[in-house]
């Protein structure tokens, strides 16, 4: 979207903080209006503070064209996913923006509505943040503040050989819509086409499922790179084998439409990116509690693997065979 001379010049720094963003956080007395240089924040007692930050940039995380209501959401989003893998409950966030001059203030008030509408959706509320012009590209950082009772937070360290492994959720959509949108031939029907770019626009944050995992699941984390690489994050710290069969990573139809459901399709579903599901292991004896957190939270939960003695993560074949992974997951650089 590109201003004319016939539009209004943007908004000014506190003209644009006053008119969209004071808003946002009319709700928190700690954020005083975003009138001051710092936000208070008060946790229930035996309550610890969760923080995490994601930055995005355009056309690295997000398409130019994409709407920015979905930016906004998307924005705040990942973050969110963030603390459900630590089965923190969101609080707030804090938001930097750095804006190019193609951005005008039609695309800055759908953009605040996203975020107003995501507010409301997931309770949370703006504490404070920055604005900052720049020549480079949309760039936009979340830093999203939850909470959890003291010495409770899952973390990526404490898998143990003999754990099962599990995901939310289906794998690959996203990755899947990326290249729909990058306008990649399909004949897909319409609706599934849809769904597919809808979950790469728009992913879901399993808030929910996260804090029904606290006390059964020995690590967890959301799969924002690739479910491999992710996963490799937990073999990683917890000093273990992760062995994934192909056979139980599950996929959508609507994807199993655009790329099949063979191994060459899963194995680039579980490499690729954006589908901040969450991944978790748990001991065997917990899968009666993960179906209870599951249907509580009303998300498919399934078993993908084991946790093994040894390191890294291994994709088995039908015949129980590692099939050779050139690239887990999307890096960054």
């Amino acid at each position: 979207m590109t201003s004319s001379n016939s539009e209004p010049p943007r908004l000014g720094e506190f003209a644009l903080i006053a008119k969209l963003f004071a808003p946002l956080a009319a709700k928190d007395e700690g954020a005083f209006g975003l009138k001051d240089d710092a936000a208070r924040l008060r946790l229930p007692p035996g309550d610890e503070l969760v923080v995490t930050v994601d930055a995005l940039v355009e056309g690295v995380h997000f398409l130019r064209d994409d709407p920015p209501r979905l930016i906004a959401k998307k924005a705040l989003r990942v973050n969110l996913s963030d603390l459900a893998a630590k089965g923190a409950h969101a609080k707030n966030y804090l938001l930097a923006l750095c804006l190019p001059d193609w951005i005008d203030n039609a695309w800055l008030t759908d953009f605040a509505a996203g975020l107003d509408e995501d507010q409301a959706r997931y309770g949370v509320s703006l504490l404070g943040g920055d604005t900052t012009s720049t020549p480079g590209p949309l760039t936009l950082s979340v830093t999203a503040l939850g909470s959890i009772p003291s010495g409770r937070m899952l973390r990526r360290k404490g898998a143990r050989p003999g754990d099962l492994v599990f995901v939310s959720g289906t794998i690959g959509d996203a990755g899947a819509g990326l290249e729909l949108l990058r306008g990649k031939a399909s004949n897909l029907p319409a609706d599934a086409r849809d769904y597919l770019i809808r979950r790469y626009r728009l992913p879901e944050p399993r808030l929910s499922l996260g804090r029904g995992l606290i006390g059964i699941a020995s690590a967890a984390l959301d799969v924002s790179d690739g479910l491999v690489a992710d996963l490799g994050h937990i073999a990683e710290v917890s000093d273990v084998r992760i062995s994934i069969d192909v056979r139980l990573v599950p996929l959508s139809g609507e994807l199993v439409s655009l790329w099949g459901s063979a191994t060459p399709a899963v194995l680039r579903a579980a490499t690729a990116g954006d589908d901040y599901e969450l991944a978790f292991t748990a001991p065997p004896a917990a899968q009666s509690a993960i179906a209870d957190a599951a249907r509580a939270a009303g998300i498919a939960v399934k078993q993908i693997g084991r946790v093994e003695q040894g390191g890294g993560v291994e994709l088995l074949d039908e015949a129980g065979k590692g099939i050779a992974v050139d690239r887990p997951g999307f890096t960054h650089f």
